[in-house]
């Protein structure tokens, strides 16, 4: 499935909501980068899963997911050779047992799940690895039974320290140390035993200064009494330190020749934790499992766009008694979400995921599932709106083929009607020739009366309320729509006058084309004065409220009230009334700044400047160009 059809249907955004309900990042990466599939047996695998999870979250409401989102950076430790920590090895154990947990729960959920209880099979247990952690290592501490050495040295090291406070007791109440002493209590520094001592008799105390106080009043003085069993001491934690590094080693290696299998069972998990997701999923929007087929049978009951709220539920039928699906009625009357919901409830259901919509619901697979919707101009190739559109649907109709769905957004738009219109016929019947299915929205009555006029295609038209011009959002199949233009321009007080000659125009196409009295022509216009605020001049950037179009001044005729504005490359006349500045070009662009430059296409000005300078390659070009045109206009 191409990238541009998951980013267009917002597929892409689904995932990412249905990502909040995994728990570890190894389910959350399997989400991510699953895709739809066209395989289905594969599809109906995936939504048994799904729907056994979510038959197991109905009974239960939880599943015992322990200490697998912790493993995540732990496996790439392991897996590089580096020695966990005793906090990690605890959460290595608790992984083992979070893992013989959800193992043993799994087994137990034959008779709701029966496809999601033998993947339980393939999970291992590592029992021993995981007593011997625990019998080593409690609270984050190497305990001393880990090892006989480490027990001998641990008694060593109380001994030591037993006889070191001991010594320092005396040393306090030693009433010829009692002027010099700072305060009276032991403590360590450096991880030796040392008294604070006043820094003005530093000198009369006889030991090593181990380390002063920040203001230099205290000093913390080694005395000689203790000197020798500190140095045993710092021995004996050495050793002590060699100790544990031989346990946490020793853990470690046993959990690293146990990798092959501790990752084999993370991707059972993995898999689980993915499923389990979907399930939630399907819990939170009350979804169902749709009738899956291959060959191209779609019907939708009841069923809305996961994410909008408020979706209004629709009701569509496709591939059954008809191959083609055209829509049409008023701008925002949510052509352009049926048709995105039909999409994405494709793409949803070849995942696996569960949908919301009536369980009387149809739904087919797909090799591809093609979009041309919304605007996919390129800024950056300086394509009209039109231009992109025609490459995406040329892109489009050279990959599709008899298991293609074809979804088109105002097919033939952003041209001449008639040329439009005519274009879009030509591509719906050579996607019906090569066996797809298409749905396409459309204003253009042409293509409406083809699809009247064509046995397999239909029309279907979105409800409009007359009395308050606001859309239903609701899909009619069978009925063709209009864009509601001379009943909403009746309803905004246009003349009378100018509907009828407009109904007139719609069925008979001969114009009034008599002239104006001369008289009436010589006769002063009085025109209303533009207010300076209103006044644009060249650069300024504008918006074309009726289109919502942005461009930039080139002209204005005050007299007149129009302006000629730039956009997509073409100039048009448009009234003042129907443009509203948003920036001016005193704020946009430097003094001095050549604003001819913004209305004269790259390839002219580069043109115009290898002239400037000379170039032998733009006057070669220039003379065969000419030759050429002399040549046609000779007949050679």
């Amino acid at each position: 499935m191409n990238e541009q059809t998951l980013d267009k249907l917002q597929y892409n955004d689904l995932i990412q909501h249905v990502e909040r309900y995994c728990i570890s990042g190894f389910g959350r990466n399997l989400l991510r980068n699953q895709r739809p599939t066209s395989h289905l047996q594969t599809v109906k695998k995936r939504l048994q899963e799904t729907s056994e999870a979510r038959a197991i979250l109905d009974a239960t409401s939880h599943v015992p997911f322990i200490g697998v989102s912790d493993m995540e950076p732990l496996i790439g430790k392991i897996s590089r050779g580096i020695q966990l920590e005793a906090s990690e090895l605890e959460a290595v154990a608790e992984f083992f047992r979070g893992a013989r947990k959800l193992k043993r729960f799994m087994a137990e959920q034959a008779f709701f799940a029966p496809l999601l209880s033998l993947y339980a099979g393939e999970m291992s247990e590592w029992r021993s690895i995981e007593e011997d952690i625990i019998q080593s290592i409690r609270g984050g501490r190497v305990v001393d039974e880990a090892s006989k050495e480490l027990k001998r040295v641990r008694k060593q090291i109380d001994i030591l320290e037993g006889r070191i406070e001991e010594r320092l007791s005396k040393f306090l109440k030693s009433a010829a140390n009692r002027e010099a002493i700072q305060d009276g209590f032991v403590t360590k520094k450096q991880d030796r035993f040392t008294i604070p001592i006043k820094a003005s008799y530093k000198h009369k105390v006889a030991g090593a200064i181990i380390d002063t106080s920040s203001r230099g009043t205290t000093v913390f003085i080694e005395p000689e009494a203790v000197a020798k069993l500190n140095a045993e001491l710092v021995v004996k934690r050495t050793e002590e330190a060699v100790e544990i590094y031989q346990v946490l080693a020793t853990l470690t290696g046993m959990v690293a020749e146990a990798l092959p299998t501790i990752e084999a069972t993370l991707d059972v998990i993995a898999q689980y934790d993915m499923v389990f997701a979907k399930g939630k999923y399907s819990q939170a929007i009350d979804g169902i499992a749709p009738r899956v087929n291959g060959v191209g049978n779609i019907r939708l009951k009841q069923v809305r766009h996961p994410l909008l709220e408020r979706a209004v539920p629709l009701d569509f039928s496709l591939g059954d008694t008809y191959r083609g699906l055209i829509i049409t009625g008023p701008n925002a009357g949510g052509k352009t979400v049926v048709l995105k919901t039909i999409g994405l409830l494709s793409l949803m259901t070849m995942s696996g995921l569960h949908i919301p919509a009536h369980p009387d619901t149809d739904i087919s697979t797909f090799d591809d599932v093609f979009v041309d919707i919304g605007d996919n101009q390129d800024m950056g190739s300086a394509l009209s709106t039109f231009s992109a559109h025609m490459h995406n649907v040329a892109n489009i109709m050279q990959k599709a083929g008899k298991r293609s769905l074809l979804l088109f957004d105002e097919i033939g738009s952003g041209t001449e009607p008639n040329e439009g219109a005519a274009l879009a016929i030509a591509i719906l019947e050579e996607a019906y020739k090569r066996g797809c299915l298409v749905v396409a929205s459309t204003h253009y009555g042409e293509i409406k009366a083809y699809s009247e006029t064509h046995p397999d295609f239909m029309n279907a038209a979105m409800q409009f309320d007359p009395d308050t011009l606001e859309p239903k959002y609701r899909l009619l199949i069978g009925q063709s729509g209009d864009s509601n233009a001379l009943f909403i321009a009746r309803k905004m007080k246009l003349p009378e006058s100018i509907l009828r000659q407009a109904a007139r125009y719609m069925h008979d196409k001969t114009y009034d084309q008599s002239l104006l009295d001369a008289t009436r022509l010589t006769q002063e216009v009085v025109r209303p004065v533009v207010e300076p605020d209103q006044m644009l001049v060249k650069g300024d950037r504008v918006r074309l409220l009726e289109t919502d179009q942005v461009g930039l001044v080139y002209a204005m005729d005050e007299s007149l009230r129009q302006v000629t504005v730039y956009v997509d490359g073409v100039f048009s006349e448009q009234p003042l009334r129907r443009v509203r500045r948003e920036a001016k070009a005193l704020d946009l662009y430097p003094a001095g700044y050549d604003l001819e430059t913004l209305f004269i296409d790259y390839r002219d000005r580069k043109e115009a400047h290898d002239f400037a300078r000379g170039s032998k390659k733009a006057l070669r070009r220039v003379e065969k160009e000419i030759r050429a045109r002399q040549r046609a206009e000779r007949g050679e």
